[in-house]
């Protein structure tokens, strides 16, 4: 693509991150005959996994393939799409010819009427050697994307967290044989007592690293000696926002809690219409919501875009209005 040419353009609505609440939202947007820009980074958070799950009509595909059909879909309309990251935005008082500027990790930039950030989130996970290497494999934190994957297996569950017992006490719901690292927690007798009521062992001791066999996981290793044999290992990791383009445009990120505790990071956003606090600028998926599954995701992206196309032709009527009357008092 012509960076030149792109440059030169304004396009009604540039959507910043092409994964499935991006491109859910251009696609609505395209077929509203808006023009508009796709910046995608290439690094959608679900690569490492094999498949998908819980997607009507696409469970059991592959994530990129499903990335790849939704990008032809957007192009079929006369979308476009591009590949690499943004970095800021500059808001209307700050661009020279109004509404966006957008400027790219190539130094390149393109102008938008209107934003719609969908940049997603980042998995911190905890440090722990060979960790990283099997996320979204068999090293899992959400049971309804790959919990029917590994029923009836033996399921580990790392405690990092004050939501270590409910962890484990939701993955019960999808194989008898979970066991509880306490890896650095303690936990309480009440918490105990529940645990063992589920058949729940709990294995105490700092976990040291993963084995692996045949490029399956076979259990974890302890730092004190010892073993525990599972298919799959349970992490909860903090889910942070790629929040840099809407740090740029003064947008900050704010803290998720779940039952009192920090989970990670967000932009808030309207959960209407995804709505920022900054006029111009929409938000949807995990950006603004990281317990969000793609389908969610993609329903943010549509109700967003719907929400971006009402208020263009809501400022469309108005200047049309102006322009009529202006006409009619020259007359």
């Amino acid at each position: 693509m012509n960076n030149t040419a792109e440059t030169e353009r304004t396009f009604d609505v540039v959507v910043v991150g092409g994964g499935t609440a991006g491109l859910a939202g251009a696609l609505t947007l395209a077929r509203a005959r808006r023009s508009v820009l796709v910046l995608d980074s290439g690094s959608p958070r679900n690569a490492p996994a094999a498949h998908l799950h819980g997607y009507l009509g696409r469970d059991g595909a592959a994530p990129a393939k499903l990335l790849a059909a939704g990008r032809a879909e957007v192009a079929a309309y006369g979308g476009r799409i591009r590949s690499g990251a943004a970095g800021t935005a500059l808001a209307a008082d700050r661009a020279a010819e109004g509404g966006f500027l957008v400027r790219c990790g190539d130094g390149s930039a393109v102008r938008a009427g209107r934003l719609l950030l969908a940049t997603g989130l980042v998995d911190e996970l905890p440090e722990l050697p060979g960790l990283r290497e099997r996320w979204g494999r068999d090293v899992l934190h959400c049971p309804y994307c790959h919990g029917w994957e590994v029923r009836d297996t033996p399921i580990a569950v790392l405690a990092t967290g004050p939501l270590a017992v409910l962890q484990a006490q939701t993955w019960r719901n999808w194989s008898d044989r979970v066991t509880l690292l306490a890896h650095t927690r303690q936990f309480a007798a009440g918490d105990r007592e529940l645990l063992a009521a589920l058949g729940v062992a709990v294995v105490e001791g700092e976990v040291a690293g993963l084995t692996v066999a045949g490029d399956e996981l076979a259990g974890v290793t302890l730092a004190g000696g010892g073993s525990v044999a599972c298919r799959a290992l349970v992490v909860a990791p903090r889910f942070t926002a790629r929040a840099g383009v809407a740090a740029s445009l003064g947008l900050p990120s704010t803290a998720v809690e779940r039952d009192g505790v920090v989970i990670g990071s967000c932009l808030e956003a309207d959960p209407a219409t995804g709505a920022t606090a900054l006029r111009g600028v929409w938000a949807a998926g995990n950006l603004t919501d990281p317990l969000d599954q793609l389908a969610a995701a993609a329903a943010a992206g549509v109700r967003a875009a719907v929400a971006v196309n009402a208020d263009l032709i809501e400022e469309e009527t108005r200047l049309a209005l102006e322009a009529y009357r202006s006409r009619r008092g020259r007359a």
